[in-house]
């Protein structure tokens, strides 16, 4: 199997990488900054509609596209949906319109499940269709590239294969995570005690190891296929279990969730509020029973290394 893994320095990327190369796949990178271009490694300094792909897609079995305009803590460009559309639409089908010409034979597509919206009601978890398009611009560039692969995969023989990830975590994690780790850490009281909602996570290597199947698996031609560690937790929950493989004391102070979403709608932010107040579960059943798949690391051992790796990084 030679497969051409984009966003291969990426946070999911390096790890598809390195567990690819594990199973003794044939992987070839794409980096965007210099490095020795060989059969391995292709360097491109962007990637849009214009892109041209031709050099990196010869005697390719599977694309594994990762790469992905993500979200900017402070956006500047005037029309935030148009950067977005450039890379994660507009590039996403230039790839996959040269991969299906150059006669590769599958595209895995990691998509959001900002697709599919921002919060979930209690007891009713995300299933893998979206039942209307999102109004978060990044979530919005992600669902049209997906409309637009469905549509060009039913024109060619290109199998699409579309995979929508829920907060990723693991060794290495940045933005809130590495925040929350850096919090619990340095033992500060955090007013995240009394938070009674669901969220669903998914452990890096958990991903990974999905991809990977994705990339061979007969049954997964044509679908969209939810993951997670299939081991939902609170804010609550995961914030104590973080201070515990720290070894570090629970000083979490009950402050009920009403009073949050309150007080971050008081201060112009209730995104922060409904992020961390509110339920956000998929539902990986269908994912387990078509591809016959488990995630293979349990949320507790995925905690438990992530906490290691960070402290032994400090």
């Amino acid at each position: 199997m030679k497969i051409l893994v984009t966003g291969s320095t990426g946070f999911v990327g390096e790890r598809v990488c390195s567990l690819a190369t594990k199973r003794e796949w044939n992987v070839r990178s794409v980096v965007r900054r210099h490095a020795l271009a060989d059969d391995n490694t292709v360097m491109l300094s962007s990637i849009d509609a214009d892109t041209d792909w031709s050099g990196a897609l010869k005697n390719i079995d599977c694309v594994v596209h990762c790469a992905a305009r993500v979200h900017q803590m402070e956006e500047t460009k005037f029309d935030v949906l148009a950067a977005y559309r450039e890379v994660n639409t507009l590039g996403t089908l230039n790839l996959a319109r040269q991969a299906s010409k150059a006669g590769v034979k599958r595209f895995v597509f990691i998509s959001s499940i900002k697709v599919n919206g921002e919060y979930t009601e209690q007891g009713e978890p995300f299933q893998p269709h979206a039942s209307s398009p999102p109004i978060d611009p990044y979530g919005l560039s992600k669902y049209e590239a997906e409309v637009g692969l469905k549509e060009l995969a039913a024109e060619t023989d290109l199998e699409v294969v579309i995979i929508r990830p829920p907060l990723v975590y693991g060794p290495g994690v940045k933005a809130n995570f590495l925040s929350l780790l850096r919090w619990t850490k340095k033992k500060i009281p955090l007013p995240f005690g009394a938070i009674y909602n669901q969220r669903s996570l998914v452990y890096v290597d958990n991903l990974a190891d999905l991809i990977l199947e994705c990339c061979l698996n007969p049954n997964a031609q044509g679908k969209v296929f939810l993951v997670s560690d299939d081991h939902d937790v609170s804010t609550t929950e995961l914030l104590s279990c973080v201070a515990k493989q720290m070894g570090k004391p629970n000083r979490l102070i009950p402050i009920p969730a009403s009073w949050l979403k309150g007080a971050s709608t008081l201060i112009g932010k209730p995104a922060i509020g409904q992020r961390i107040c509110s339920n956000l579960q998929v539902d990986i059943s269908d994912t387990k029973c078509t591809l016959n798949w488990q995630p293979p690391v349990s949320f507790e051992q995925g905690i438990r290394n992530t906490v290691k790796a960070y402290l032994d990084s400090e």
